[in-house]
């Protein structure tokens, strides 16, 4: 017989969002080595006193972006002589390219990319390269990412394993399992969605009954979440590829009273994920370092526009994140 959800704690908490006036956009929320090395390894214009610019695109800023430009502000005060541009290209492929466009006619130093599709990221790196620009890309590593150009980010594959597992672990190994994707263009939907499964494949009693694709949002959840509803079938276990579709199926559950039959995961630690594993609604989320990835962005790009040397791979750890120790991620 399969263990059902301990009782729940009262009172969830909520967060606000703040956006950056500079870099402030009209997205809803969503979604997504080491954290950034310190000033004192820092080289290039920054360190010689020329105001170092860097352009900066998002493909949306919703609640964990938001902390990924957080981190990169943070940096560049650290770093000082950093002036940031931050634009957010409103999940479009064609306004990003034309905003990389536009930093390397401003004749920036370097440029950041958080890529709105990974598998068409290809043109922004040879206008790039082209241009003699520094280039990094932050967060979702591009699909044909070439030699020389660094990745700070983190490795999905390991997100949707641990989660599953723990999600696996709470519901004995048993249960019909759905899977909420985020954008299938994205590198971190794929391999979250792969972990998920292969984890499922490991465990005879599990089988995985629905998927599809919430591209990030909280409404797509909570609708994705009504339907599989509505059509009866049982759903013991939610794998989400983020916390944002997390929370969305966790109001549907909510609203047709099954939640408490049901264990839900999701990625990215954030506040509003946090707030809902301490009212005891996630059950798992796994911590996503934004700010270390942001920093880590800025700094590879202000080595780079020095003249010095960025790994290909710089990794931010992921971190499960569970009741036991969500209070060291602020839960």
């Amino acid at each position: 017989m399969r263990v059902t959800r301990s009782g729940r704690l009262a009172g969830v908490m909520f967060t606000t969002v703040i956006i950056l006036s500079a870099c402030s956009s009209g997205a809803t929320t969503a979604p997504g080595g080491s954290t950034g090395t310190g000033a004192s390894q820092a080289t290039g214009s920054a360190a010689t006193g020329k105001k170092l610019k860097i352009g900066v695109t998002f493909p949306i800023l919703d609640q964990f972006l938001q902390t990924v430009a957080d981190g990169m502000n943070a940096k560049a005060t650290e770093l000082g002589n950093v002036e940031l541009n931050i634009v957010a290209a409103q999940e479009k492929t064609d306004v990003q390219l034309g905003q990389v466009e536009n930093f390397i006619s401003q004749k920036v130093d370097a440029i950041v990319v958080i890529p709105v599709d990974t598998d068409a990221a290809g043109p922004m790196t040879e206008k790039a390269k082209t241009a003699g620009i520094p280039l990094v890309y932050v967060n979702r590593r591009p699909s044909d990412l070439p030699t020389g150009i660094p990745y700070v980010g983190s490795d999905s594959l390991y997100a949707g394993t641990v989660e599953m597992e723990q999600l696996a672990k709470l519901a004995s190994a048993k249960g019909n399992v759905v899977i909420l994707i985020g954008d299938p263009a994205n590198e971190a939907a794929v391999l979250r969605t792969k972990g998920c499964k292969d984890v499922v494949a490991k465990n005879p009693g599990m089988k995985v009954t629905k998927e599809q694709a919430g591209n990030w949002y909280r409404d797509k959840g909570l609708s994705i979440m009504e339907n599989w509803i509505q059509s009866g079938e049982k759903i013991d276990v939610v794998c989400a590829n983020n916390d944002e579709m997390a929370l969305g199926a966790i109001q549907a559950l909510k609203n047709a009273s099954l939640l408490d039959k049901v264990f839900v995961g999701g990625v990215d630690a954030t506040k509003d994920a946090l707030a809902a594993m301490k009212a005891g609604d996630l059950e798992v989320t796994v911590f996503q370092d934004a700010k270390g990835q942001g920093g880590g962005g800025i700094d590879a790009a202000v080595k780079l526009a020095g003249g010095g040397t960025v790994p290909d791979l710089v990794d931010v750890p992921y971190v499960l994140v569970t009741p036991d120790n969500m209070a060291q991620f602020g839960g």
